[in-house]
């Protein structure tokens, strides 16, 4: 079978590294992926957003099965049109993937169907959203509707923040369409955590919990990036709250589907916030996350084209996943300036020396070569992965990687994983 990955993030490394191990599997191709990717499977220069020219990369190419990584592809429908050519994808089609594609859509979703989440209104009119915004008292999120690569949502303190936010995405236009309608949401005050399921249709497989770090800072501090880093499992998800996010918000959300119509078949990553011990929903994201994937998929034990093989064709069998390690953290590494403005070009070295420690994986992102040199090309340059039997051993040998590795600017999380760790307890 000829399987090839959508995206060019360490999300798509790991799945395609991964993929590249089935007995089912026999080649790989990259959409366009990156230069992590090229040492064990074919890259195609296509633009992941780019609906038709996938197809025609797929078709061209003869490829069985499609794994889709981000999410702009899968609400542009890119499912939809594979399908249409008779070429078998994972992810959900365009009906599905609006759950992350709008917030509008996504929480009159949930209240619809009485799921927990913060209060909130709509608003198309800047003016009236700052006149609701001035009424209220307590700290607010100011969320754009559409897609903004991770940074439309905008957590505030005060009225002045919050129509700084409304000046931001709807009046300059920041993320362009993404804010024509933006929701004003109550800001919850816990842990957040990320919550993956796989479904089929009809039947779900749970994945371990684990917890992003968006803000660029130690400390939570600074603004929202893709993400820094993430670890799983996080102590705050016990048997019981699991068993609360599988009864009071998976099952509702996959009933909410059926009765929309919506055959959901893909990966639906769930953000929650932990509200003196209850789980409330914060967002959707049609697919897995990034960098979670990276704590999640390196743990899998078995052939991971079985649950994915599973999901796309209806078939998922029973049952729950099996893990080959009890833990896992990533550290990101990340280019000078990022999430803001970032240079490209800047060598990159350390990486084999980092990668021979046991237990240790480094997956690339925003790389590329020039000539012989490996160089970095994005915001998001390196995940560094360390698997092992608890957070403070996957901790120490994650960060002993991170030291081995340079490039100038380079900058990174030092306290990835703080709330599990010894260190900050």
């Amino acid at each position: 079978m000829k399987v090839m990955i959508i995206g060019s993030g360490a999300r798509e490394h790991v799945l395609a590294a991964a993929v590249s191990r089935s007995p089912r599997v026999s080649g790989v191709i990259c959409a366009p992926g990156n230069a992590g990717t090229l040492s064990f499977a074919q890259s195609v220069a296509v633009n992941a957003d780019d609906v038709a020219a996938v197809v025609k990369a797929a078709k061209s190419l003869a490829v069985d099965f499609v794994v889709v990584g981000p999410e702009a592809p899968l609400v542009n429908g890119v499912v939809d049109a594979l399908q249409a050519e008779g070429i078998s994808a994972f992810g959900p089609c365009r009906a599905g993937a609006l759950i992350e594609g709008s917030k509008v859509f996504a929480k009159r979703f949930m209240a619809e169907f009485g799921i927990a989440t913060a209060d909130f209104e709509v608003f198309d009119d800047p003016d009236k959203a700052e006149l609701y915004i001035r009424g209220k008292s307590r700290p607010l999120v100011v969320k754009a509707d559409g897609l903004a690569a991770g940074k439309g949502v905008i957590v505030t303190s005060n009225a002045e923040q919050a129509v700084a936010a409304i000046d931001r995405i709807m009046r300059q236009r920041e993320f362009g369409d993404a804010g024509n309608q933006v929701v004003v949401e109550e800001r919850l005050v816990g842990q957040e955590i990320s919550y993956h399921i796989v479904s089929d249709g009809e039947r779900f497989i749970p994945l371990a919990a684990s917890q992003d770090h968006k803000q660029v800072f130690d400390g939570d501090r600074g603004p929202n990036t893709g993400g820094m880093g993430a670890y799983s499992p996080p102590p705050v998800v016990t048997a019981e709250v699991e068993n609360t996010i599988r009864e009071r918000v998976v099952k509702p959300t996959l009933e909410g589907f059926r009765r929309r119509g919506i055959t959901y078949r893909g990966a639906l990553f769930i953000g929650l916030m932990m509200v003196d011990g209850e789980p409330v929903v914060l967002e959707y994201n049609a697919r897995l996350g990034d960098p979670e994937t990276q704590v999640l998929i390196p743990r899998w034990k078995g052939d991971l084209m079985d649950l994915l093989l599973g999901s796309a064709r209806g078939d998922l069998a029973d049952g729950q996943p099996a893990w080959d390690a009890p833990a896992a953290i990533c550290v990101v590494l990340a280019s000078e300036g990022y999430p803001g403005a970032y240079p490209k070009g800047r060598a990159i070295r350390g990486i084999e020396q980092a990668a021979s420690l046991a237990g240790v994986d480094v997956y690339h992102a925003g790389t590329t070569t020039k000539g012989d040199a490996l160089v970095t090309s994005g915001g998001r340059v390196l995940s560094v992965v360390a698997r092992g039997e608890d957070i403070d051993a996957v901790a120490e040998k994650a960060y002993a990687a991170v030291s081995l590795i340079s490039f100038e600017g380079m900058h990174f999380r030092r306290d990835i994983a703080w709330r599990a760790r010894r260190e900050y307890k």
